[in-house]
């Protein structure tokens, strides 16, 4: 039969929403990943007494992770680049889930900084593996979101750890703690594994769906040849944009940081909050800065959509929220201390809100060749800011002690922000895949 002419079309099919049940997946893994690594900071007062460890030494065991931590997201990086998600991403978990579970058995404090060490490592793979997610799964209308989505798991882990690892604590102690939260991991990377594919690969994928995230890609996998200018880890290195993003990281996270780690103390001791007062307080910027993770994603993904470019959207976002949080500096000179605890809640949606956009940037810029670096470049800024995360507290604190307040390491961080900001706007580049040249020698030249 025929069809007559003007009949109806069939109506176009209707787009599955795989994409989204996928990194909602990756929030998952980060969120275990943030309670695996909070977790000797509930216990440590427990392990400290039943261990015989010297106070002195606590920094030293929660100050470890972040030594490897840092020191390895650029080859987990290169390695999630190479192997994907999918193979990576469940490797780093079941790794990271085993330390746990070998916590529960330390006996000192040699094996506990070991086993701080090996945390480390296993978590540098999780937000590089985040980012290949949202590089294979959404097209770049989308990313800013999706990036929000997996981010706020970072803040949905260190939300959940305190209660969660006190009540395990209460029930089977700080070594049951340590099997119960590495357990968690182990039934995480059973779900991964049954249901994660790359969007061409997996069953559930219809044809629409696959039409529309590749309609919003620029780079995909056909665009790819081995006769293309090709790259080395190491030159994307000589991008200023690259070492933009990495310095400019850095600014987020020395503010970032400052909540992270020096938050309680400052409402207890320069703000008179009592034990009472932070726990029910004390929680709101917290989730202040998990509502601005979604709302930096979703402003600069709007923003895209309304035709802006992409340069407009992500740097637009990325300055506004780093501007919001120099509201860290007014809060340390404000008297009232409600106000001041309003102005540090958001100071830290801000951050929030501008990591969203950050966080996207690697797979926006990724260069165009054979295989994608989008995760290698996340390990690059990621393992820049953290050693600046680690300096933030060192440096907060050693301003507090010399001057007794903390008004100058409040103020330093809002500077820091500031300087974020004009990093972000002068120098990091247009957002766009970075261009390469092939070089007679068949390596790669960055075009500047």
């Amino acid at each position: 039969m025929t069809t007559s002419v003007g009949a109806a079309a069939p109506p176009a099919e209707r787009r599955s929403r795989v994409r989204w049940v996928m990194i909602w997946l990756a929030f998952a893994g980060l969120t275990i990943a943030y309670v695996d690594r909070a977790n000797i900071s509930v216990a440590l007062p427990y392990m400290t007494k039943d261990l015989h460890i010297d106070p002195a030494l606590s920094g030293l065991l929660l100050g470890a992770f972040f030594w490897t931590y840092s020191l390895f997201q650029i080859p987990m990086g290169w390695l999630v680049d190479r192997f994907g998600s999918r193979v990576l991403y469940a490797a780093a978990v079941a790794w990271w889930s085993l330390i746990t579970f070998a916590m529960a058995a330390v006996r000192g404090v040699g094996s506990l900084i070991g086993a701080r060490l090996l945390l480390g490592v296993g978590e540098a793979a999780a937000f590089p593996a985040c980012t290949k997610v949202v590089e294979r799964w959404f097209p770049r209308q989308e990313r800013g979101t999706a990036s929000g989505i997996y981010d706020s798991g970072a803040r949905g882990g260190t939300l959940l750890a305190t209660p969660l690892v006190t009540a395990l604590i209460a029930a089977v102690g700080w070594r049951g703690s340590f099997i119960v939260t590495g357990v968690l991991g182990m039934i995480w990377v059973v779900f991964w594994l049954k249901m994660y594919r790359d969007p061409r690969k997996h069953p559930k994928v219809n044809e629409a769906e696959l039409a529309y995230i590749e309609a919003g890609q620029k780079k995909q996998d056909a665009d790819a040849s081995d006769d293309g200018p090709q790259l080395r880890w190491r030159d994307l290195l000589r991008y200023r944009t690259v070492w933009g993003m990495a310095l400019g990281f850095s600014c987020q996270s020395f503010v970032i940081y400052f909540f992270i780690t020096w938050f309680p103390s400052y409402l207890v001791e320069a703000r008179g909050f009592s034990l009472l007062t932070l726990g029910v307080f004390g929680t709101i910027p917290a989730i202040i800065a998990f509502i601005g993770n979604f709302g930096g994603g979703w402003a600069s993904d709007a923003l895209v959509r309304r035709g802006h470019s992409l340069t407009f959207a992500r740097k637009s976002c990325i300055i506004a929220g780093m501007l919001v949080s120099a509201l860290i500096g007014l809060a340390a000179v404000v008297d009232n201390s409600m106000v001041a605890l309003a102005l540090l809640s958001l100071s830290f949606g801000g951050v929030t809100f501008a990591t969203s956009s950050i966080v996207t940037l690697p797979a926006d810029i990724a260069p165009l060749s054979t295989r994608s670096w989008a995760s290698t470049i996340q390990g690059v800024q990621n393992s820049v800011s953290n050693l600046a995360g680690v300096a933030s507290p060192f440096v907060i604190g050693l301003i507090y002690s010399s001057t007794g307040s903390f008004v100058g390491g409040l103020l330093a961080a809002a500077g820091v922000a500031i300087a974020g900001c004009l990093i972000y706007l002068f120098m990091v580049g247009d957002i766009k895949p970075l261009e390469v040249k092939a070089r007679p020698d068949a390596t790669a030249e960055p075009v500047r």
